[in-house]
């Protein structure tokens, strides 16, 4: 009886014991959403246009067709979504390119498989009446920006900035509208239209033009998850792939559900938010999504360069995979 017990309490120990891990190794899916794979998918920022092909992905039954049941999780100010992933609380998470190799460099093992976005849409917005008509030209105005981060670390490093007081960026455009001798970082899809939505005359001065063209809208893992699970990375990639094609083709059911996860967000700035990321795309190609190891070799060595990884501490082909 003894010997009988011991052994019953080890099947129980042992059918306790399953891990996350384990649900990772679930056998065919079907309709069932209860016998889909669990995942959660953490955004850098509450749910904007720069989101959309993720939503895309959850609406359209794209997630669910590869045996997915996601939880998009809105981000903020500061969400710590590098980080999360890398530890393995968050299966995935959407970035900026830049943000892979700083997180690899301070131990945050994560890697991109695909790339909505495929221009940098970073960019500086001044008013036409300043004359400014290219970053070289960005002088005697006060800019409101984000010292320490890579895109305005680079600025500093390759334009002159003559006469120009750097201000905190505070997330508004307010005293961008009040001062025609004000500019601003922003996204092309986003701040030149509430600039113009009040009337203000914007030029729009893109930070790819010098040479800083990190991808963007990053769909990325901890390299454990991609090491362990592959399957579990490439179904989750082509889910995303496949909602980002259909967004950017057409966005109105997602944009009315963006809509009503953040109700900051009006039909013309999500209108005009898609209208701007598709030029930035290669939505129209069969390699959407896709990245190449020069553009993360360039990227590694502009973060040396301005001083914010040390020389060989990232290699460039570790930043990213070619799940499909």
């Amino acid at each position: 009886m003894l010997l009988l017990s011991l052994l019953l309490m080890a099947i129980a120990l042992v059918g306790g014991c399953q891990t996350k891990d384990d649900t990772y190794h679930t056998g065919p899916r079907d309709n069932d959403p209860s016998a889909r794979t669990d995942v959660k998918l953490a955004l850098n920022w509450f749910p904007e246009a720069e989101h959309g092909g993720f939503y895309a992905a959850q609406l359209n039954g794209y997630f669910a067709e590869e045996g997915l049941n996601v939880e998009i999780i809105p981000g903020g100010p500061g969400s710590p979504v590098i980080q999360q992933v890398a530890r393995g609380t968050i299966e995935f998470g959407v970035a900026t390119a830049d943000q892979i190799p700083l997180g690899r460099a301070q131990g945050a093992n994560v890697v991109a498989t695909l790339a909505a976005i495929d221009q940098s849409p970073r960019c500086f917005l001044v008013h036409e009446e300043s004359g400014i008509k290219s970053l070289e030209e960005l002088k005697n105005v006060t800019l409101a920006m984000n010292s320490g981060r890579a895109f305005s670390e680079y600025l500093k490093k390759h334009v002159p900035l003559e006469n120009v007081r750097i201000v905190p960026y505070d997330g508004s455009i307010a005293a961008f509208l009040r001062d025609k001798n004000f500019a601003q970082q922003g996204y092309e899809f986003s701040e030149p239209f509430l600039a113009k939505q009040q009337g203000a005359n914007v030029r729009v001065l893109p930070i790819r033009a010098i040479g800083y063209n990190p991808y963007a809208s990053l769909l990325f893992t901890s390299d454990k998850l991609k090491s362990e699970h592959p399957e579990l990375v490439a179904k989750m990639t082509r889910a995303c792939r496949k909602g980002w094609q259909a967004y950017l083709k057409d966005p109105l059911k997602t944009n009315e559900h963006l809509q009503s996860l953040n109700p900051e967000l009006t039909p013309g700035v999500l209108e005009f938010g898609v209208k701007a990321i598709v030029p930035l795309t290669t939505v129209q190609q069969d390699d959407f999504g896709q990245m190449q190891l020069d553009r993360w070799k360039t990227l590694v060595e502009q973060l040396v360069e301005v001083g914010l990884i040390e020389k060989d501490a990232v290699k460039p082909e570790d930043c990213f995979t070619e799940a499909s």
